[in-house]
Order: C-alpha cells, then sequence, then structure tokens
C-alpha cells in the first residue's frame, strides 16, 4: 500500500509540472501581431494653410457734419437700409460769435461798395444815353455793378448759413441735413438726439454721426505668417468659415498680399484680403470672427489610402498588400508612388488597385 501511494503521488506530481510548464510556455511565447486591413478609396485631397481675421465690408463709409451744432433729430436707426441721398439726421446750428462777426462785417462791406458802385452805374448809364461816352466805358462799369450785386449777396447767403445752416437763395445748400453718401446699411450711429458735434478740421476728425456700409459687398481681412505666404498667390480659391454661424464654408477669392509685413509677438504677418462671391448672404455681420482655408493645391478623384500604412525606406514608400485572408494573413510588401497629402490621407499615384487590401495599423489585443 506505501508502495502504490508512492507512486500515485509521484505521478500526480508530474502531471502539476506538466500544467505549469504548458501555461508558462504558453504565456511566454510572443503573440502574432494583428493589423487592420483596409482598402484604398477614391476621394479628393486638398493642402491648404488657413488665416485667422474678420469679414469687413469693402466700402464703409463715416458720415460727418459740415457745421459744429447740436443734433437736434435722428431719422434712421442702426440696421436699417438706405439710398444715396437720404437724409439721416438733422442739426441744430450752434452759432460762432467770431463766425457770426464777420459774416456781417463782410455783409456790411458788401452793401457798402454796392451803393457806391450804384452811383457810378447810374452815372455812366445816364452819359451812354447822352452818347458822351463810348459803349466799353459803359460795359465796364455795368460789369462792376453786376458782380458788385453778386458779392452782396453771397455775403447774405454766407450770414444766413453760419445763423440757421442753409441759404434761402440756394435750396441745394443746407447744411443742418446729413444725407447719406452711398446706399446700404447702417451699421451704427454713434450719436443720440441733444447731442453737440463739430465738424472735421485740421485739428479735429470731426463727430462720426453714422456709419454706413454696402453690404452686398464682403471681404475677409485677416494676416498670415511670413511662413505661409510666400505659398500664395492672388486669384487662389478660399473657403471661409464663421465660427459664430452654423453654416457651410463660404467661397471666396483671394485678392490681395500686402507686399511689407507687421511683426507682432516675435512672428511677422502678412495682411492678405479675398472678396466674398457668395451672394446675398443675410446672416453675415460686419466683423464677424473668421477662418479663412487658402487652397494651395488639390487633386479630384485620386485613389487615397491612410498616411500611417506607409513605410519609408530611404525615401522610397512602401505599404504591405494582403496576400490571402486567411486565420493567419500573409502580407507582401510592395512599392507604391505617392502624391499629395493632407497629412491624414495621401494620394497614390500607382502602385496600387482599389481592389488590393493593404496593412493598416496594429491593432492592440489588449484593448477590448
Amino acid at each position: 500500500m506505501k508502495k502504490a501511494g508512492k507512486i500515485i503521488a509521484l505521478v500526480s506530481a508530474g502531471i502539476i509540472l506538466i500544467v505549469v510548464f504548458r501555461f508558462l510556455w504558453n504565456n511566454s511565447s510572443p503573440e502574432s501581431p494583428v493589423y487592420e486591413i483596409i482598402s484604398p478609396q477614391t476621394g479628393d485631397i486638398q493642402n491648404t494653410t488657413t488665416a485667422t481675421g474678420n469679414i469687413e465690408p469693402r466700402n464703409e463709409v463715416a458720415l460727418k457734419p459740415e457745421i459744429s451744432g447740436i443734433v437736434s433729430e435722428i431719422f434712421k436707426e442702426t440696421g436699417q437700409k438706405v439710398r444715396t441721398g437720404e437724409v439721416i439726421a438733422s442739426l441744430k446750428i450752434i452759432t460762432e460769435i467770431k463766425q457770426l462777426k464777420e459774416a456781417e462785417s463782410r455783409l456790411q462791406i458788401a452793401e457798402i461798395a454796392l451803393e457806391q458802385v450804384t452811383k457810378e452805374y447810374e452815372r455812366q448809364t445816364m452819359l451812354f444815353e447822352n452818347h458822351v461816352i463810348a459803349r466799353n466805358e459803359y460795359e465796364v462799369a455795368e460789369a462792376n455793378y453786376r458782380k458788385t450785386v453778386e458779392e452782396k449777396n453771397t455775403a447774405e447767403d454766407v450770414l444766413e448759413i453760419v445763423k440757421i445752416g442753409t441759404s434761402k437763395r440756394s435750396n441745394s445748400v443746407n447744411n443742418t441735413l446729413i444725407h447719406s453718401r452711398i446706399a446700404g446699411t447702417i451699421l451704427d450711429i454713434p450719436v443720440k438726439e441733444g447731442n453737440s458735434v463739430i465738424s472735421a478740421n485740421a485739428f479735429n476728425d470731426g463727430t462720426t454721426i453714422a456709419i454706413i456700409a454696402n453690404m452686398d459687398d464682403l471681404i475677409f481681412k485677416g494676416t498670415l505668417d511670413e511662413t505661409e505666404v510666400g505659398k500664395i498667390t492672388t486669384g487662389m480659391p478660399v473657403f471661409i468659415s464663421i465660427g459664430a454661424v452654423n453654416h457651410e464654408a463660404i467661397k471666396a477669392v483671394l485678392e490681395y498680399i500686402a507686399p511689407k509685413g507687421e511683426k507682432k509677438n516675435g512672428s511677422v504677418l502678412y495682411e492678405i484680403k479675398a472678396a466674398i462671391q457668395t451672394p446675398n448672404i443675410s446672416f453675415i455681420r460686419a466683423n464677424y470672427s473668421a477662418n479663412a482655408d487658402i487652397i494651395l493645391e488639390q487633386v479630384e478623384n485620386a485613389i487615397t489610402i491612410p498616411e500611417s500604412s506607409i513605410e519609408f525606406d530611404r525615401g522610397t514608400a512602401y505599404v504591405y498588400v494582403l496576400e490571402n485572408n486567411k486565420s493567419k494573413p500573409v502580407f507582401t510588401k510592395k512599392q507604391i508612388e505617392i502624391g499629395l497629402s493632407d497629412g491624414i490621407i495621401v494620394e497614390v499615384k500607382s502602385g496600387l488597385n482599389l481592389s488590393d487590401k493593404i496593412r493598416g495599423i496594429k491593432i492592440d489585443s489588449s484593448v477590448e
């Protein structure tokens, strides 16, 4: 019995050693790597560079008064569309004592001169009618009289404009009304009724009554780093995206590249402008922040594969093509010719067909 027990113990120990050995062997042997199997696709590839900036109207006009005064009435509101010549606001004139005195003095001088010239003109007329003087002497006197009358009328007009901002003799002259100089949309009216405004002069830009712009003619205005500006030329297609608006990219054309850059935060930036081509874009507002993707190169309907599936050896590109799809896939290394890349997918010019299957990235078996 003792001998049989020893035999059973030895057999049991042997079985345990075999199981443990086999377990350790299986765990220590390397697993065969598993790769993603992918197929070439047909698609478009674009190589772009991005500029940041804003959407701005091409033509923006700030209306300023021709005389100083007080805003008496505002006829329009921000956001309204106006035509050329429409009245935006009216002013009440604040008469400056110096200008008033100068205008009154000019009128008095003109009246004195007219009184003297009138007497001379009447005397010359009588002498001419009595055939005492020649016609040319009479015509000189007549011209001098008419000139003096016109100077007196002009002095009256100036005095009226200084006092009330308009001239009775010329209805077209009315400095108290602020007219729109272009057709467009009112972007801002920075003044209110009762505000004082001043005219533009050599020492002051003047008070802005309203800002008007043509919102049907918009441009993208932004900056591009010096490392990218050498890759672009005018006429390139541009696609603009606006963060504040959930809308598809807006088409534009690059029309301006600044010849001189400005250094900001250690980088040299060049201003660029692109004309927006999409008509009737009612959802765009002035000064929206936007990004402009400038297309440097593009190919259409090309055979494409992920760039991560390519291996390089001494500047030559290779992929691993699947030869069979059994339990243990077999791949063959194959040289290909590649073209344009956007950093994610790359164009395959030759070496692959759409029916081929290639090895992709390695699949991590530890991730379920």
